[in-house]
């Protein structure tokens, strides 16, 4: 099972909480106005550029520090790093085939914070979409994880808006991901961009905590 442990402990400013949230209320509105499918469509696409122009201002609205930079995952030669991030971060292990697995299928949803100056990795996240039910265009955040000497700076916030950002331009209906129970500051971040507590899972992972599965309706 995929652990999710955010370290960023910065709450975000009040006028960017729950920018998501209110999307699936007002796309059901404007489907309801709508006279056929290709309104339809032309609605949905409409609301999927508003979000991603609300998730673009959110980031630019995190000051980040200027020694630190973030790109997206380029090659098999980052693995080892990512992997070394990632076990030294979160109570979760994983094989090596469980990476290669989410950043082989889906290298697009894993994006990377490194510092400027060494070019050393402090921060990354890996997830996927495929279809769920054979229906639902499901993303799924399975890893994030911040270097200890960078937490606080909105790295993990910052992170999390970009592979969000990506899923909704790939279409993407619902967003999962699992957060232990005790872990506050992961679960007030994710909470504030729309998600919402699905359902507890007990004794979820092999430490015995328990999680919380949160999802985020887009459509």
């Amino acid at each position: 099972m995929t652990t999710i442990t955010v370290v960023d402990h910065q709450t975000e400013q009040s006028n960017n909480t729950s920018v998501i949230n209110n999307m699936d209320e007002q796309l059901n509105k404007d489907i309801c106005s709508c006279d056929n499918h290709e309104n339809e469509s032309s609605i949905k696409l409409t609301n999927d550029e508003e979000l991603i122009t609300k998730l673009d201002n959110l980031l630019l609205d995190n000051e980040l520090d200027s020694n630190i930079y973030f790109h997206s995952y380029q090659s098999e030669k980052q693995m080892s790093s990512i992997m070394s991030l990632i076990s030294s971060t979160l109570s979760e292990p994983y094989s090596i085939y469980t990476y290669r697995y989410f950043i082989h299928n889906w290298p697009d949803l894993c994006f990377l914070c490194s510092n400027h100056q060494t070019n050393d990795l402090i921060g990354a996240i890996v997830s996927k979409l495929d279809l769920h039910k054979n229906t639902l265009r499901r993303g799924y955040i399975a890893m994030l994880a911040i270097k200890k000497d960078y937490r606080r700076k909105k790295i993990a916030s910052t992170l999390v808006l970009m592979s969000l950002k990506e899923m909704i331009k790939r279409g993407c209906d619902e967003i999962v991901l699992e957060a232990e129970v005790t872990n506050h500051a992961a679960l007030n971040l994710y909470e504030n961009l729309g998600f919402l507590r699905e359902k507890r899972l007990y004794r979820y992972y092999l430490n015995g905590v328990d999680a919380y599965r949160l999802k985020l309706w887009l459509k």
